[in-house]
């Protein structure tokens, strides 16, 4: 963990808000010149605090309807096996998040679909013939209530 000033927290909070600023109109933001802020928003990128940049894509907009939660349970719990499983998670664009979890399943995927059909194929055709895989449930989002890949800053106290 870096430590960041409260200038970084303007900054990074900043770019959260909105990734396209320019350096000015961040540097105003921030409240620093513009190559202090350039500075500054060097060193976190470099130090990979901001991992990235990114347009955010309406996944409505283009078609993906359904949301989907899948639990997956290993046949296994072997080394060999979870890399096998890791590795066709990598390989499927429709599985946009995957976390390994304590608990009943092994593991739980995020996946956006574009209608119920391609959901039935992932599930059947995909997930349940792969000999890592004993079992999968999944469950589809009635309704999004809130999604958010902002940190909470405020809980960062500054260095």
């Amino acid at each position: 963990m870096i430590s960041v000033d409260a200038f970084d927290l303007k900054i990074l909070g900043a770019l959260q808000d909105d990734g396209r600023l320019t350096n000015q109109e961040l540097a105003e933001l921030a409240g620093l010149s513009a190559s202090q802020c350039s500075r500054r928003r060097m060193r976190l990128e470099e130090e990979k605090v901001i991992a990235g940049y990114h347009a955010d894509l309406s996944s409505e907009a283009l078609g993906f309807g359904v949301i989907a939660f899948i639990q997956v349970g290993l046949a296994t719990h072997s080394p060999d096996n979870s890399k096998r499983f890791r590795a066709l998670v990598n390989r499927i664009d429709e599985i946009q998040e995957a976390y390994s979890l304590t608990g009943d399943a092994d593991y739980v995927l995020k996946a956006v679909l574009r209608d119920l059909k391609g959901l039935s194929n992932l599930v059947n055709d995909v997930l349940m013939p792969h000999q890592s895989v004993a079992h999968v449930r999944s469950s589809i989002v009635l309704d999004r209530l809130k999604e958010s890949s902002k940190l909470p800053l405020k809980e960062i106290k500054p260095g």
